[in-house]
């Protein structure tokens, strides 16, 4: 095979046995890699039914199809597992040298079984397994993992995936880390912390063969080539946080914990601000001629010297989300989450959700007792301190913090029935996952895209606040085109996250940011990749049957109908500012919406896979087991 290997790893953790997998070409034409060939290998290697924390829920890396080419923004690998966080699916993507470290190590799949007896540092090296003692690297950062790692094995190309105290600390939305950016959703890191698996290193030197190297390498340059043209230049110049301001504008920025759409003081953290005062320098991910990321640090007061990259999901979640207008406490709280490892939209919205309690008088100065605080301490909305002080509480499971730590989901179900309050109408989350930064009373599109997402709420699997915010449709309504709308942005998204293609390309290819642009040119790279045959259609399949797998895994663990939901806030507290001021997503729009986005799907009304569409779809064996 062109492009692959066929080959799939497999690391029992806890016997330290390994053996390698083959797997046909038709399996790699249905599944592709990334988010689509992890979830395909969690389906395949997870019991049935397990507890996420169970050793019966694997690990499960799944390469990228233009991994180690020259592809841009192709340097991308998936990861799945079933989510301790949220009991569903847990598919996340990363990029840069991690996926070609492996890609380059022969192996196209990395699957890992059982939990280690004792902290382990996994190295893979070409075709050897090795297990070291990890114990040298507990209680230190993700990125001081990284180097002491290359630093203890003496090679300096040597990646690695790991965690940092807040996944030793089994803080429920830790993530995993590898060349400075995070599978940051639905909690990778504490079932790494769980399974004591501090770090998976890779060390590759083999090549990768293509079918039509000439080809690809001709349409790779003139690929990157657009991505330099100005459809990328503001990733370029500001990167994802320059969304900020337009979401205040749209009225869909997240306020003191999505009680409001639009920021007072917006432009105090807006990317613009953070490029003026805080920028130290822009930085790419491997394979990426865009460059997007914005490394910045404070450079006064007691939070200086914190330095990390900046993005806008990071930005609203730890800034207008808890009423914090100082970007330098923004930056030192997304230092906190990257260096220790947690997802910081999840970090983020929980203590927005404290800082709620604290102000509605569930929570008392008495609740925020610690060490440095001995008789405990405010949480207004506004106070950057108190807001990095829970952050630390969090990472160390200190007093409240552990709380916290479990995320909003537990957190209020504990707190409310402790005290008989109904703080649940303000935790916000779908799934358990915390929602990303659009608001979806007033996008009513994307409202059913975030009710039905898979891993929960994530603007990252559904695209379609797009049309809401561009004017595609009318947002603050519902008609009978939404399902089909929401339906086909989730599946556009998932072409792109199964090749995986970073979504920043997507108007590189033609100018044009959709199907007619992109498919024609996409085939073109697999079939100069493998040699396969690859229309507009079979482009289209992909994303297709990505969802398919994904939603098949969560209906066979449990999943049902009512789990298709959203926040209470957003279905009864309408926004008092902005251009969706006085609008919410009701009840019933909401099972009008679902119901139009099943039948898009070509599901049933109760939102399940018909097994002869499965069948339809390549996967027969899926369908024996959870079609209807």
């Amino acid at each position: 095979m062109y492009g692959y290997s066929g080959k799939i790893l497999h690391i029992d953790l806890k016997t330290k046995k390994s053996w390698v997998e083959t797997k046909p070409e038709e399996w790699y034409k249905i599944y592709i890699g990334g988010v689509s060939m992890a979830s395909r290998l969690l389906w395949e290697n997870i019991v049935p039914g397990c507890d996420p924390l169970d050793d019966g829920n694997p690990i499960c890396f799944a390469n990228g199809i233009f991994t180690g080419t020259p592809v841009p923004v192709g340097g991308k690998f998936g990861m799945a597992s079933k989510s301790p966080l949220t009991g569903v699916i847990g598919d996340s993507l990363s990029g840069s040298w991690f996926s070609i470290a492996l890609k380059r190590a022969g192996w196209d799949g990395v699957v890992l079984h059982n939990s280690c007896d004792k902290w382990t540092q996994l190295f893979i090296d070409d075709d050897r397994v090795q297990f070291n003692d990890a114990t040298y690297l507990l209680g230190k950062g993700t990125f001081e993992t990284e180097e002491a790692i290359r630093e203890k094995l003496g090679d300096d190309q040597i990646r690695s995936c790991t965690i940092g105290p807040c996944g030793e600390n089994l803080v429920r939305y830790a993530n995993v880390t590898n060349d400075g950016r995070q599978l940051g959703r639905t909690g990778h890191g504490m079932l790494w912390g769980h399974k004591k698996l501090k770090a998976v290193s890779v060390r590759g030197t083999k090549g990768v063969t293509v079918f039509d190297p000439a080809t690809l390498n001709q349409l790779s340059f003139d690929i990157s080539k657009s991505a330099q043209g100005k459809d990328t230049e503001k990733y370029r110049v500001y990167g994802t946080a320059t969304g900020l301001l337009a979401q205040n504008k749209s009225g869909v920025l997240p306020t003191r914990n999505f009680q409001e759409g639009v920021y007072e003081d917006a432009e105090m953290v807006s990317g613009e601000y953070l490029d003026k005062h805080h920028k130290v320098k822009v930085i790419a991910c491997a394979q990426c001629p865009i460059a997007c990321e914005q490394m910045s640090i404070v450079k006064t007061g007691e939070f200086a010297g914190a330095m990390t990259g900046i993005e806008y999901e990071s930005l609203f979640a730890n800034s207008s989300n808890l009423g914090i207008n100082d970007m330098r406490c923004a930056i030192k709280l997304i230092t906190i989450a990257d260096q220790d490892g947690m997802d910081t939209v999840s970090m983020g919205v929980t203590i927005g959700y404290a800082m709620e309690c604290f102000e509605k008088g569930v929570l008392t100065e008495k609740d925020f007792v610690c060490a440095s605080h001995p008789e405990g301490f405010t949480l207004n909305f506004g106070d950057g301190d108190s807001a990095v002080k829970l952050a630390e509480m969090i990472r160390d499971r200190e007093g409240i913090g552990n709380l916290m730590a479990e995320g909003v989901r537990i957190a209020s179900k504990k707190i409310d029935e402790e005290r008989g309050t109904d703080s649940w109408k303000w935790a916000l989350h779908i799934k358990g996952l915390e929602p990303a930064g659009y608001d979806a009373r007033s996008t009513k599109t994307f409202a059913v895209g975030l009710a039905t997402g898979t891993r929960g709420g994530c603007h990252n699997r559904s695209a379609a606040y797009d049309p809401d915010l561009k004017g595609e449709v009318d947002r603050l309504t519902v008609d009978p085109t939404r399902g089909h709308v929401a339906a086909e942005s989730e599946e556009y998204a998932a072409v792109y996250d199964t090749l995986p293609l970073c979504k920043f390309i997507r108007r590189s290819f033609t100018g044009k940011a959709d199907r007619a642009g992109a498919w024609p040119a996409i085939a073109k790279l697999i079939n100069a990749t493998t040699g396969w045959d690859f229309d507009y259609d079979d482009v289209d399949l992909i994303g297709i049957r990505a969802t398919n797998i994904k939603k098949a895994f969560n209906i066979r663990e449990g999943w049902t109908q009512e789990d298709d939901e959203l926040p209470w806030r957003w279905k009864h507290e309408p926004m008092t500012k902005g251009p969706g001021a006085g609008v919410v997503t009701t009840d019933e729009e909401l099972e009008y919406l679902k119901q139009l986005y099943y039948k898009a799907k070509n599901w049933t009304e109760e939102g399940l896979i018909p097994k002869e569409y499965l069948i339809k779809l390549g996967m027969a064996d899926v369908a024996e087991e959870i079609g209807v």
